[in-house]
């Protein structure tokens, strides 16, 4: 049972969601929504989702406890659910793999998909080099140089990444060029979208086959903690590893809830991409929700050093937690999540991806603030593999230098 009945018929969390489209998309998105209610309800399908979860993305992912990190924080303990384990590298193979079963029920043999960080592209290559589809990734020009060992295994993997110069040359414009296509090829294609953003039922369909991530740790939690956290973290740029782990979460009111936006250079600077701090509601990409945009409406520049989190907008469901007050959303900047980069590197021995730094750089200042015996559970959406060029670019080891964990985290509370 589900702690709530969100969305609509129509796709509305609240306010937000919905069906902004195109005439020429309204009937291959009801098509999708009636093959994916199907779905939903087959046990042959969820059998078999749960088969590939299993045996081919290595589900369940553990929950690991970062001892040291939380010996030398002082404070909570911090628990780190590493979606970093699965293959490919991340939780977005969990979404993918649902949605390739989804369209192969609907006789699609070609597949688009957008990508940012590249790792929503290379999961998308590789379920569908899994289920003998061809595959096409729209990715901006600006992110593939940021990210190119992910280009090159999605070609590795079969698949044809397409460079989107227009605009910023990132996520948004990305996205736009693939529903471009959708809109001409939508008898043999399906759009493959990598977060819980985008027009009904996408923000729904990918939540649902994303919080596996959430049901594992409701089970996993009390076995390795003897309870559920006390606070749930998770960055935050769609939003589609932040909902995996939230859902489930919703209705255990004593779970704080923590979306971790990308604050960039600062929220004051005007770079960043905190769209639930600093934007307004508008329409982009099919749905109503939170969007960083000018007076007239406009569609701002963004920025993050993590190429995964810089997309103008959030997920509607995103925007219904906050107005509701149900979850936090904070920002980390790309300073404080280079820091949490190494310290994870340099305390644990595990590399997490830049999007995830940024919840662990939240999660390592409010730690020292709460007693040892309150749980911080922070989902490790993803490794940093791809991101060793970025980090060196940004200052490499000379992060090492830096206050101690505990006095940083201190300060930023004002908390001596």
């Amino acid at each position: 049972m589900k702690p709530y009945d969100l969305p609509d018929a129509q796709g509305h969390f609240g306010p937000y969601g919905g069906v902004f489209v195109a005439e020429t998309l309204v009937h291959a998105l009801e098509q999708l929504r009636a093959a994916y209610e199907e779905c939903r309800g087959d046990p042959q399908f969820q059998n078999e989702l749960q088969s590939e979860l299993t045996h081919y993305v290595g589900r369940p992912s553990p929950i690991y406890h970062a001892r040291r990190w939380s010996q030398e924080l002082g404070g909570a303990q911090i628990y780190l659910k590493r979606e970093d384990l699965n293959h490919t590298g991340a939780h977005k193979i969990n979404n993918t793999v649902g949605q390739a079963l989804l369209a192969r029920r609907m006789g699609k043999r070609r597949v688009i998909a957008e990508t940012g960080a590249g790792q929503h592209g290379v999961a998308a290559a590789t379920v569908a080099a899994r289920y003998a589809m061809q595959c096409v990734v729209y990715m901006g020009s600006e992110d593939m140089g940021r990210q190119a060992a992910n280009v090159y295994r999605m070609r590795l993997l079969g698949a044809e990444v397409v460079p989107v110069e227009s605009g910023s040359r990132t996520l948004k414009d990305a996205l736009n060029e693939a529903l471009r296509d959708w809109v001409t090829r939508v008898e043999d294609t399906f759009y493959i979208i990598g977060t819980v953003a985008g027009p009904h039922p996408y923000p729904m369909m990918v939540r649902d086959f994303n919080s596996v991530v959430g049901r594992e740790c409701l089970q996993q939690m009390p076995q390795i903690a003897g309870r559920q956290p006390d606070h749930v973290i998770a960055c935050v740029g769609g939003g589609s590893n932040a909902m995996g782990i939230f859902y489930d979460y919703i209705g255990l009111e004593q779970v704080q809830l923590i979306g971790v936006e990308a604050a960039g250079h600062g929220l004051a600077s005007g770079q960043h991409a905190a769209s639930l701090q600093c934007g307004r509601p508008g329409v982009l990409h099919g749905n109503r929700t939170y969007l960083l945009q000018d007076e007239h409406g406009q569609i701002q520049a963004t920025h993050s050093v993590s190429a995964g989190l810089d997309y103008p907008g959030v997920g509607p469901e995103h925007a219904w937690l906050k107005d509701t007050g149900r979850a936090q959303y904070v920002g980390a900047t790309d300073a404080e999540a280079l820091q949490a980069f190494h310290d994870c590197c340099r305390i644990e021995g595990i590399i997490p991806a830049l999007e995830s730094s940024h919840a662990l750089a939240y999660a390592s200042r409010l730690a020292p603030t709460l007693a040892k015996d309150r749980i911080v559970l922070v989902n490790l959406s993803g490794r940093g593999d791809k991101d060793l060029h970025i980090v060196s670019q940004a200052g490499g080891l000379e992060f090492f230098c830096r206050p101690s964990c505990r006095e940083a985290s201190l300060a930023h509370f004002g908390k001596r």
